[in-house]
């Protein structure tokens, strides 16, 4: 909910807990020091700031701040000296410099999407709570080496920066289950070829829903309903919407995929949009994303509970497409619960292609990026496990397996769904 400079001023505010201000600010309201015995989330997102003041640790109970779509070019020093500090969030400034004293002690989720940056600190390395690393839309030509020390490291999104090549280290972390790298100079940008649909010969009906990358509307073609994504043509967090598209061209045909149709030449903004079959409507998100205090893990109802037919279900039809994808070059890199529709009662698609970047299949880098996402796969099954009416040993035994900390260890998805439908 947003608030007012003109509440804080007159006290309405005291003893919040989360602050929104917006409105063009240009300097740090130093009213903001009223709420320091109480305040843990400050999001001071689309204003004009380019600085934090000196006694910013005066907000003694700060967890959380946000500062995107500001003027600043430095992430600001003084976040480091913030001793409750745990998720910083600068998208879209102009930051080109990280200082490592920018860096508090124990961060957990740092998002620097769409800035300048061409290099990180050493001391990121030190960072050893970190769980997602949000850098995508930057000039980074390398890594730094460090960064493997951050042993807890789940989420990193590195699209569309500068990249020669992935860091030989990267695939051996232990805990990263979900990486983009889309839009590098090492990965395949081409967007595969697919028929042309003219926006002519669609009629639009209604609006469908809107995602970070796109909005998508239902429309009727050649007498059949389908769903039209137009995208935005912005950042996102995951990437750019070109890469989206190449990865969900290049996915084809799969039962637990949603199909492409075709691409929209002529759509009259000159944005890209593309023509899915649409969605059976019995088909429902299997979660929400994580939260702020979940960071990686996504959230389930209270009361959701699975069937162990369910289970098995959504199990062997979402590792069947992993397969394929992976057989194809297609990382998906957001392979969540979140990112799952199902019908509850076992059927199930994956979909968003948002964080999906594409590879040379049949390489030691493929193995090795499956089996980085094959941890991911292991999240989901004790996800799902968590909820189940029954005990499935067997499913249970594979999502250790999925989940060993050595990569090299862990099994390929083709592996894995022989195994689920042993159990």
């Amino acid at each position: 909910m947003m608030q007012t400079l003109q509440q804080l001023r007159h006290g309405e505010l005291a003893g919040a807990v989360r602050l929104q201000l917006r409105g063009g600010l240009t300097e740090f309201p130093h009213e903001i020091f009223d709420l320091a015995d109480t305040l843990e989330i400050l999001d001071l997102t689309g204003n004009a700031l380019s600085s934090l003041p000196d006694d910013l640790p005066r907000l003694h109970r700060l967890r959380i701040i946000f500062c995107s779509e500001n003027q600043f070019t430095e992430l600001p020093a003084v976040l480091g000296r913030c001793p409750s500090l745990t998720m910083i969030g600068f998208k879209a400034n102009q930051i080109a410099s990280v200082p490592a004293a920018a860096l508090p002690p124990h961060l957990r989720w740092l998002i620097l999407t769409d800035n300048c940056i061409e290099q990180l600190p050493a001391e990121i390395g030190r960072c050893i709570d970190m769980q997602k690393l949000m850098l995508s839309g930057n000039r980074l030509r390398t890594l730094p080496p460090e960064l493997a020390n951050c042993s807890n490291l789940e989420l990193l999104r590195i699209s569309a920066n500068c990249l020669p090549e992935l860091p030989s280290w990267l695939t051996s972390m232990p805990r990263l289950a979900w990486l983009a790298f889309a839009g590098n100079p090492f990965s395949d940008g081409a967007i595969p070829p697919a028929a042309n649909i003219s926006w002519n010969a669609l009629q639009i009906q209604h609006k469908l829903g809107e995602g970070a990358s796109g909005v998508i509307h239902q429309a009727i073609f050649n007498g059949e309903p389908v769903a039209v994504k137009v995208y935005k043509g912005a950042m996102t967090s995951d990437g750019l919407p070109a890469q989206e598209m190449a990865a969900c061209i290049g996915a084809g045909t799969h039962p637990n995929l949603i199909p492409v149709l075709g691409t929209v030449p002529d759509h009259p903004a000159r944005v890209p949009a593309l023509v899915m079959p649409l969605v059976d409507p019995d088909l429902r998100n299997l979660a929400g994303p994580p939260s702020f205090a979940s960071c990686t893990r996504d959230v389930y109802a209270d009361d959701q509970r699975f069937s162990a037919a369910a289970v098995l279900g959504i199990a062997c039809g979402i590792g069947a497409a992993a397969a394929h994808l992976h057989a194809r070059g297609i990382v998906h890199g957001d392979l969540y619960a979140h990112n799952i529709l199902n019908c509850g009662k076992g059927k199930a698609v994956l979909g968003d292609f948002g964080g999906a970047s594409r590879f040379a299949p049949g390489t030691g880098l493929a193995s090795e990026l499956e089996r980085l996402e094959v941890r991911a796969f292991g999240y989901l099954l004790e996800e799902l496990l968590e909820r189940c009416e029954d005990e499935l040993p067997k499913v249970r035994a594979l999502a250790n397996d999925c989940l060993h900390p050595a990569p090299e260890a862990r099994p390929a998805f083709a592996e894995a769904v022989a195994r689920l439908a042993a159990a």
